[in-house]
């Protein structure tokens, strides 16, 4: 039954989701809850691990999940749920896209989808912002701000913003997310 139902959740998520990985992340987040398979805590961590492996970050979560809950096969079937609807989406519209892309409805259609998106993406940012700095926003509304992770993020943000203005390009996320890591185990090594 574990099955059908990681297949089924992330198929749902993968046909519905519009924007990529991240504008998953409120739906996989609810999924993953109501079911029980990761407390929130543990959400939030995973996504980390997610965003920091090779691959999608949607795939990556499925992956996690299905894993988690159904061993190897879980895995691929919570996988192949989340990647199916894309699949066929792109083969239909890739067959039809020139016929329709000059259509006023489906003109309308994307533009109507695009605020969806970005109000999904920017929730997910949100969510793990607040989540990081230590603010539980459940039912039991906590603030125990994480320092050490506040200092993390502000020197990260600090590089990424002199990296842009010095060499008016962006600095490669693996440098950051590298740099990240870094930066917790030398902290943790020498406060904890």
């Amino acid at each position: 039954m574990i099955y059908l139902i990681l297949f089924l959740e992330f198929f749902k998520i993968g046909l519905f989701t519009f924007g990529g990985g991240y504008a998953m992340i409120p739906l996989v987040k609810e999924v993953v809850l109501k079911y029980e398979w990761l407390t929130e805590d543990r959400f939030f961590d995973f996504i980390g691990v997610c965003e920091s492996s090779p691959g999608p970050i949607a795939l990556n979560m499925a992956t996690y999940v299905g894993a988690s809950q159904g061993g190897f096969l879980g895995s691929i079937l919570a996988s192949l749920g989340v990647v199916l609807p894309s699949f066929i989406v792109i083969l239909i519209v890739a067959t039809i896209l020139k016929k329709i892309s000059d259509n006023v409805i489906f003109k309308s259609a994307v533009d109507g989808i695009k605020p969806v998106t970005m109000g999904l993406i920017l929730s997910a940012g949100v969510c793990l912002l607040v989540k990081t700095i230590g603010i539980n926003y459940g039912n039991n509304f906590e603030m125990n701000f994480d320092y050490i992770s506040i200092i993390i993020f502000s020197i990260i943000a600090i590089i990424y913003i002199l990296f842009k203005v010095i060499f008016k390009k962006k600095i490669n996320p693996i440098i950051l997310i590298i740099t990240s890591a870094i930066m917790g185990l030398v902290i943790c090594l020498i406060f904890k």
